[in-house]
């Protein structure tokens, strides 16, 4: 299915590493020219560079999203073609602290509402203009499973993402009749470096060789963690293939939603 995505440029916050890596990697499949974004200038290029050797376009912007002037200085960058960003994926956030509601602090709060809510807020209003005067845009923020089915640690970070879907929702009918879409995207357990290594240093501790194929890790370890119907993790592939599609002119009358990517974990309707 050709999701018609050539040209388009996306920017994707959070994508040196993890599930935004796997989404610029999955855009830039799709034709996108993807902007890499990260912190460390090693890892953001290194990700570029790997995309264009595989065929695809992109290219690099680096910053603080916590920080306006860098925000600002990114955003400017990301428009290097001369056109604005078309695609944004807010990506960028994930969890701080391991606090529970024994030891929570506001700060840690502030501090995650600000890498995950605010910084997805001043990356949006600032590509949001470009996107209104072109009359087409998508806008994609990622949330969490967590949003939904929080857990009674990093209560701070399920708040977080909780507001991300409602911010979602009020973008999506302040901009419906610009030619916008905002949708949320909520993953659950996904493949990812990070999880691949945790679940193998748990595995180990129970007596699995660290290097034990992913099929025997995943069935030991996976329980542990959530109840997954499907019986296995998500795949960066299958978060990147869905959001394609979420920004595609395929998807051009879904707003407003949040799409759950959890095997079946969401209990409600």
């Amino acid at each position: 299915m050709d999701l018609k995505l050539d040209d388009k440029i996306a920017l994707v916050t959070g994508s040196s590493r993890g599930i935004g890596e796997g989404i610029a990697r999955g855009l830039a499949r799709e034709g996108a020219i993807v902007v890499v974004h990260g912190r460390s200038k090693t890892n953001t290029e290194e990700v570029a560079h790997d995309i264009v050797t595989k065929g695809g376009r992109a290219y690099t912007v680096f910053g603080d999203l916590t920080k306006d002037d860098e925000v600002q200085r990114l955003t400017d960058d990301a428009q290097t073609f001369g056109k604005p960003v078309q695609i944004l994926i807010n990506n960028a956030g994930g969890s701080g602290e391991a606090e529970d509601w024994t030891n929570t602090r506001p700060e840690t709060w502030a501090s995650g509402y600000d890498r995950n809510v605010l910084a997805a807020v001043r990356v949006t209003t600032r590509v949001l203009p470009g996107m209104r005067a072109a009359k087409w845009g998508r806008i994609i923020n990622i949330s969490s499973m967590a949003a939904m089915i929080a857990p009674a640690k990093r209560p701070d970070y399920s708040a977080a993402k909780a507001a991300m879907i409602a911010m979602t929702a009020s973008l999506a009918k302040e901009v419906a009749m610009d030619g916008i879409t905002a949708n949320t995207v909520s993953p659950g357990t996904i493949h990812s470096d990070r999880l691949d290594e945790g679940f193998r240093r748990v595995a180990a501790g129970q007596g699995l060789a660290f290097e034990a194929p992913w099929a025997d890790i995943e069935k030991a370890v996976l329980p542990m963690f959530a109840q997954v119907p499907m019986g296995r993790v998500g795949t960066l592939e299958e978060v990147a293939d869905a959001i394609a599609f979420l920004v595609s002119p395929s998807a051009s009358y879904i707003t407003g939603a949040n799409l759950r990517l959890d095997g079946g974990m969401w209990p409600g309707l």
